[in-house]
């Protein structure tokens, strides 16, 4: 993958918030047929089209803003976080590893987003205190107190460990959180902020097209490419990926989040995120509580492993019981009012044996050149996979594609996802510091045990 790490999206620089691409498309300009109109799709066409590309973004539904079924993007917690994430456990190194790159990318460019006060009002990004809480100190969870000290280390702003924010926060101390931190995190206003990249990107040139593609997009690659133009085409159809890459490791991740009035007349408004993680919740089952925006608070949260139906109700057991974890962990919810408007969000996170998967199609082509078969690499880019965290991820999945576009345009062997040697780099400096700390508190057999777990 020899383009993706040479060029860092950063903002201002190869990314541009104005209406124009940054880079204007010339008539003998690559174009690019994107499908998928979620974040992870007008991302990747916001990228692409700075870089003076042409991009068709092809969808089958599009962001909406009624009583129907919504986007998965829309539905999405959206709170930025650092893997793994609160919804559930990364179980593929090379997955996490680039996961952990890709959203040092997305954190700094939200976070400049969030910078500016009629941008952050325009695009739904706000800069709040995110908190996650723990039933055991942390040097008592090797893979937590391995991750607080990578995000320490990892340039993300306002971080303070505290178990005092237990008390700060106001949280039951029945409820079990005995260590806690804090930092600053992205918080998303998804409809506001999808219907503002939707604006952006066909500002900046891009065409939308509706139209629902089936079958394995290998197997009609020369079709689609000669309809639409194409050079090259992009996967971010998330769970869809299932059918249209033929991997039939895909599944959904059911999730849901009641939302309720955050106006400070029922319970002290909610100005930041609190949350337990579910690999250190009560029975794994997720606490999740995040501010929407200035008048809805969210309350999660589940994350139900095939489950296809969107059928929740507000007396559903499992959503009774969500929210009466929230009620529990933070006194006074019990008084909210849910938002008449729309008091159930439910969707379907596409999640991924393997996880997030940003790679060209491994699948050689035959074609047939000056009378003679031969095998190519395809010009299929996939990104896809990103379970609940594909705001988390946006930026930096896209920047990984764009590189990913620039080698198929090359003609440059297809390789399979690897570890991210920059991140190894950073984790090898991270466990340095642990195994330091461990000599230091006279923990050296403890601390090797720890080192062979990880």
């Amino acid at each position: 993958m020899s383009s993706i790490l040479d060029q860092p999206l950063v903002l201002g620089e190869n990314l541009s918030l104005e209406p124009l691409p940054q880079q204007a498309p010339t008539a003998t300009s690559p174009t690019i047929l994107i499908i998928g109109g979620g974040v992870t799709g007008l991302i990747t066409a916001w990228v692409l089209l700075d870089r003076g590309y042409h991009v068709t973004v092809l969808a089958s539904r599009w962001a909406s803003f009624t009583d129907e079924q919504r986007l998965t993007s829309q539905i999405a917690g959206a709170l930025w976080e650092y893997p793994p994430a609160v919804c559930g456990q990364h179980t593929d190194a090379i997955s996490l590893s680039n996961s952990k790159r890709w959203c040092m990318v997305a954190y700094n460019i939200w976070d400049e987003i969030a910078s500016d006060p009629n941008r952050a009002a325009i695009s739904g990004v706000q800069m709040k205190t995110s908190n996650f809480f723990f039933p055991c100190p942390l040097e008592e969870d090797s893979k937590q107190l391995l991750k607080m000290h990578e995000i320490e280390n990892s340039g993300i702003r306002g971080f303070n460990r505290a178990p005092s924010l237990i008390q700060k926060q106001g949280i039951d101390p029945r409820y079990g959180a005995v260590d806690a931190y804090e930092h600053l995190a992205p918080i998303i206003d998804t409809d506001r902020s999808m219907e503002w990249l939707m604006v952006l990107v066909q500002s900046k040139g891009a065409k939308f097209v509706t139209e629902t593609i089936h079958g394995d997009l290998y197997d009609q690659e020369d079709e689609l490419r000669e309809r639409f133009g194409a050079d090259v085409i992009i996967n971010a159809t998330g769970l869809a990926g299932q059918e249209l890459a033929g991997d039939k490791t895909c599944f959904p991740l059911r999730g849901a989040l009641i939302r309720i009035i955050n106006d400070g007349t029922d319970f002290p408004k909610v100005e930041s995120s609190l949350a337990i993680t579910a690999d250190a919740a009560h029975d794994n089952e997720i606490v999740f509580i995040v501010p929407r925006n200035d008048n809805i608070l969210l309350l999660g949260g589940i994350a139900q492993p095939h489950e296809w139906n969107l059928d929740l109700t507000l007396d559903s057991p499992e959503i009774q019981r969500m929210r009466a974890r929230c009620e529990a962990f933070l006194p006074g919810l019990e008084f909210a009012r849910t938002d008449p408007d729309y008091p159930l969000a439910q969707g379907l996170r596409p999640a991924r044996e393997r996880n997030v998967r940003v790679e060209r199609e491994l699948r050689r082509r035959r074609v047939m050149v000056n009378g003679r078969e031969r095998m190519e690499s395809s010009r299929i880019v996939h990104s896809y996979g990103q379970g609940g965290a594909g705001w988390s991820l946006s930026f930096g999945c896209a920047a990984d594609v764009a590189g990913l576009v620039e080698d198929a345009l090359h003609n440059l062997p297809a390789r399979a996802m690897a570890v991210s040697e920059r991140l190894d780099v950073e984790n090898v400096h991270v466990q340095a510091q642990l195994n330091q700390s461990w000599l230091r508190d006279g923990v050296g057999g403890r601390g090797l045990e720890i080192r062979a777990k990880l």
